[in-house]
């Protein structure tokens, strides 16, 4: 697992299936995200069996394919389209591009889980919703924030259980280190990533919502800027955002990309979720000067205070749910809902986005 680049950031888990051999084919497509990793080790690890991977560049399928030897590359989109044992097509295409690869699969009567941001316009995620109307094929997200953190899986467990009571506010960090060497051009033009707040600050709004139960939610303010990269003037290394839920609880954000060289990982992110009755505090990836490990959950209630080190204890069971409402046209692992509602308010919230200019 890559610790120092969030782009090939892909956690491996234990294998724990939930479906028979050969139960659950699908493959992989559009390998422009590093995070096309994390999404096939987690379906993997679920029971599913990757069948085939394509895209253009035989370069990423080469890469591909030595790390998940035994899968077939495809000489086309077509190839995997008309393949009728193909169940759901995992792909991390440039981020403009997912939408619209997202109406060929389905149209194609496939599910798609796509790597986040899953849009960069409201045009598109319009599209999206009439096509799930249309076909009755599921529209997935790789939220991977919250789904692929063993400590945000836990906090869940935690705030269902009570221990902080109701949830009236969530604060979320989610620093990233930009890497620059290793940024394909795309990275850098703001049409085609979407902005700083419709991409990583996805992560966020989903969280929110999740953790507070919000069903809807109105983006109160936003701001974002460019304060490092003059030599990208479209691309953004800062954005946060306010909003308050249809059911008063209230969200902050700040994402960025000014990860310092010394940390030891990709992000120091964190999360403090505000409970009635205690709050809980997430070290997702570092525990920094004390702990290089991973996943560190803090509890205070009533009960006292409370540290958990959940890395391995926890798994995630996202994609085993994900596996199990495509057999059964069930929605246990996310609704279409909830995934479109954290899409919509991400690119709201980089529409009214302040500019923020800086002087020279």
């Amino acid at each position: 697992m890559q610790k120092s680049d969030g782009m090939n950031y892909a956690p491996q888990g234990s294998f724990n299936t939930v479906c028979q051999p050969g139960e659950f084919i699908f493959a992989a497509a559009a390998l422009d995200h590093g995070h096309i990793y994390g999404m096939c080790n987690g379906l993997r690890e679920a029971g599913g069996e990757l069948k085939w991977v394509y895209d253009p560049d035989p370069a990423k399928v080469d890469k591909f394919l030595s790390t998940y030897p035994g899968v077939r590359a495809a000489s086309s989109l077509e190839e995997i389209l008309g393949d009728a044992e193909v169940k759901l097509v995992a792909a991390a295409a440039i981020p403009c591009d997912r939408g619209p690869l997202g109406l060929r699969v389905m149209d194609s009567g496939k599910d798609y889980f796509t790597d986040k941001a899953p849009f960069t316009t409201l045009e598109q995620l319009e599209a999206a919703r009439a096509k799930v109307e249309e076909t009755g094929q599921k529209y997935a997200v790789y939220y991977s924030e919250r789904l692929h953190v063993e400590s945000a899986i836990y906090a869940g467990q935690l705030i269902e259980q009570g221990a902080i009571g109701r949830v009236h506010q969530v604060i979320g960090l989610g620093p990233h280190r930009i890497s620059l060497s290793s940024r394909p051009d795309w990275f850098f033009e703001k049409e085609k990533f979407g902005g700083i707040l419709c991409d990583i600050g996805s992560h966020q709004i989903e969280q929110f919502l999740y953790f507070t139960g919000a069903k809807d939610a109105k983006v109160v303010h936003s701001k974002v800027a460019n304060y490092n990269y003059p030599q990208y003037p479209n691309f953004e290394d800062f954005g946060d955002a306010t909003l308050v839920g249809d059911n008063g609880a209230t969200g902050y954000f700040r994402v960025d990309w000014m990860t310092p060289d010394g940390l030891s990982t990709w992000g120091d992110g964190r999360m403090t979720i505000l409970g009635s009755d205690g709050y809980i505090e997430l070290r997702k990836y570092v525990d920094i000067a004390r702990e290089q490990s991973s996943n560190h959950v803090y509890l205070v209630n009533k009960d006292g205070e409370q540290h958990f080190a959940v890395s391995g204890q926890v798994g995630y069971p996202y994609f085993g749910q994900l596996i199990l409402d495509c057999l059964n046209r069930t929605e246990v692992a996310m609704t279409q809902e909830h995934t479109f509602k954290a899409a919509e308010l991400c690119l709201i919230a980089q529409r009214d986005a302040m500019i923020i200019t800086t002087a020279e």
